[in-house]
């Protein structure tokens, strides 16, 4: 009895672990969509398709890549760095006390002779280099509901450092990318004559109508001890203040452009222009440079050969693969084996279809 009492004591446990064990278990219900067994598109890869593949890409990206680097080569462009040039001499072993300086002269006249004939609208952008527009405290201060309406002009909980006065009160646009903008200006002429550069349609239009208030206007804005970059017309809303809106749109590299102004008229080959400059943004204290840009554009925009050397590298790569693999199909053929004997060519018992 006892020895019966003991197995049976024992044999109970396991049969209710292994009835527990089936029930807990997470094994999932036999279908051909878990087990992968639908229908699919399961191509072969024969020299024939490979082949054919990279021709066809070959025969697509070349012509791309030359249409695009062509209509790049066709891009006129005029490039001067003048941060250095426009330092007195006085001042070269200490530019940054130059910059800093409010009874130094800041005007600086540059001439430029036209490569070659430049169609209108001619575009000039000021470029910087080393500034990290991209960096996350720079980035994030700012204040978007504030910008977008003047409900939230109190809202500047992530505009710090420049979020408010001393005072407390609130500054419009607050933050540092506001604060940062950028305030050197160009003036130019030919021949003696002013040279109008358009300011009207630089930025985005649905920055300008989605992002920037036509109720906001600046408040309390570059009026603190240490000024910034440029300052406001506090009479003209922020959606009309087009070189803000510009600058705003943050650059993700450390080398940006942004869109200064449009030229309307054509500039002929060896025309001379001269360039007034106020170089007043400090690029000084952080190692920066600034260039000035005059360029034309093309169908793919600005001078860009990277586009179609990438195109042409990629398509010639492919159609050297094509010729290779037609040399080695020609020279070393292999037999290829019968797709019949796929194990998506048999039905359940085997049988070749």
């Amino acid at each position: 009895m006892s020895s019966r009492g003991a197995a049976s004591s024992s044999g109970g446990p396991q049969l209710g672990t292994s009835e527990s064990s089936k029930r807990i278990s997470k094994k999932p219900k036999y279908s051909r969509f878990t087990q992968q067994e639908l229908p699919a598109c399961k191509p072969i890869l024969t020299p024939g398709w490979v082949i054919a593949t990279f021709i066809a890409v070959g025969i697509i990206f070349i012509p791309i890549g030359l249409a695009s680097l062509f209509a790049s080569q066709r891009v006129v462009e005029i490039v001067h760095r003048y941060d250095e040039e426009c330092v007195p001499p006085i001042f070269s072993g200490n530019q940054l006390a130059y910059i800093q300086s409010s009874i130094t002269n800041k005007t600086c006249t540059k001439n430029f002779t036209v490569p070659k004939r430049m169609k209108g609208p001619v575009y000039v952008y000021y470029q910087l280099d080393n500034f990290y527009q991209n960096h996350r405290r720079y980035v994030k201060s700012r204040s978007d509901k504030q910008l977008r309406s003047k409900a939230g002009e109190l809202d500047t909980s992530t505009c710090k450092p420049e979020a408010t006065t001393g005072n407390n009160s609130p500054i419009v646009p607050c933050g540092l990318i506001a604060w940062s903008l950028f305030n050197d200006t160009y003036g130019f002429s030919m021949k003696n004559k002013v040279l109008d550069v358009s300011k009207k349609n630089i930025a985005w239009k649905s920055d300008q109508e989605h992002k920037f208030g036509s109720d906001v206007y600046p408040k309390n804005f570059q009026s603190g001890g240490l000024i910034g970059g440029a300052k406001l017309n506090a009479s003209i809303p922020l959606s009309e203040q087009e070189d803000l809106i510009v600058w705003m749109r943050t650059a993700a590299l450390p080398t940006f452009r942004k869109l200064y102004g449009k030229i309307e008229t054509d500039l002929e080959a060896n025309d001379e222009i001269t360039v007034v400059i106020q170089n007043n943004y400090n690029t000084y204290s952080f190692g920066g440079r600034k260039r000035l840009v005059l360029s034309t554009t093309s169908w793919i925009g600005g001078k860009n050969d990277f586009l179609g050397i990438a195109y042409l590298t990629v398509g010639g790569f492919c159609m050297f693969l094509a010729i290779g693999f037609i040399l080695l199909y020609v020279i070393k053929p292999r037999p290829l084996g019968d797709p019949a004997f796929l194990s998506w060519n048999r039905n359940p018992s085997g049988i070749m279809n």
